[in-house]
């Protein structure tokens, strides 16, 4: 199982605590832990990837390992302490203002 920590605003969207926790098949990726988590909370489809095109959306950002991952493949593997759920993958939503 992997962990993923979700922004306060993603977390009242899904009904959800701090940390879910989602099944991820074949490699541990960017892109596989979204299509699993917007798979078990298809609410969050087009919250955090556009629907579209599949990229980022601007104001979110991932970290995994204390590592910002947000300009990285989709699908370049995670970390293996990701994999094996000793650590988990970051969304974080950025602010924006002055």
């Amino acid at each position: 199982m992997i962990r993923v920590i979700l922004p306060p605003h993603l977390r009242t969207l899904a009904h959800v605590g701090s940390e879910v926790q989602v099944d991820v098949q074949g490699p541990i990726t960017q892109r596989s832990v979204l299509d699993a988590l917007e798979a078990r909370y298809p609410m969050l489809r087009g919250t955090i990837r556009d629907h579209d095109t599949q990229q980022r959306r601007a104001f979110l950002r991932f970290f995994a390992c204390e590592e910002d991952l947000s300009h990285q493949p989709p699908d370049a593997p995670l970390p293996d302490a990701i994999a094996s759920g000793k650590e988990p993958f970051i969304v974080i939503g950025a602010i924006a203002g002055g």
